[in-house]
């Protein structure tokens, strides 16, 4: 069974920095997929960052192209989404996701996922 959990998530203020971290549980991590997605109330939720099942492209969000960096860690099976220059329309819940068999061309389709996290709550806020 594969499960993921979200950690690293809190108040900022505006221009401040966060780490999250996503752990993975259970027998896949090498060859899938995974990524970041946020959701705000009453939106839906959005693509923020991603690797694709070989690892060999990674994705951004415009919004969050040059403060936020993605990475991963095989051996410890955690992906890391480094948030800098953060600003209060960053505010959202931050869900990791992962898939086994999702093309490169769908990576930013959150319905194309079949594994979540239960999401962290990232505030930025004076």
């Amino acid at each position: 069974q594969v499960k993921l959990v979200e950690s690293g998530g809190g108040l900022v203020q505006p221009g401040g920095s966060l780490t999250l971290s996503c752990a993975v549980s259970g027998p896949i991590f090498r060859t899938a997929a995974m990524g970041w997605f946020r959701q705000s109330p009453g939106k839906e939720r959005e693509y923020v960052a991603g690797f694709s099942r070989t690892g060999g492209y990674t994705g951004y969000a415009d919004s969050v192209k040059g403060r936020f960096t993605i990475s991963r860690d095989i051996a410890k099976k955690v992906m890391t989404l480094q948030m800098n220059g953060l600003k209060s329309e960053d505010t959202a819940v931050y869900y990791c996701a992962l898939d086994e068999r999702i093309i490169t061309s769908s990576l930013r389709r959150a319905i194309e996922y079949d594994y979540w996290g239960p999401g962290t709550q990232v505030t930025v806020s004076s």
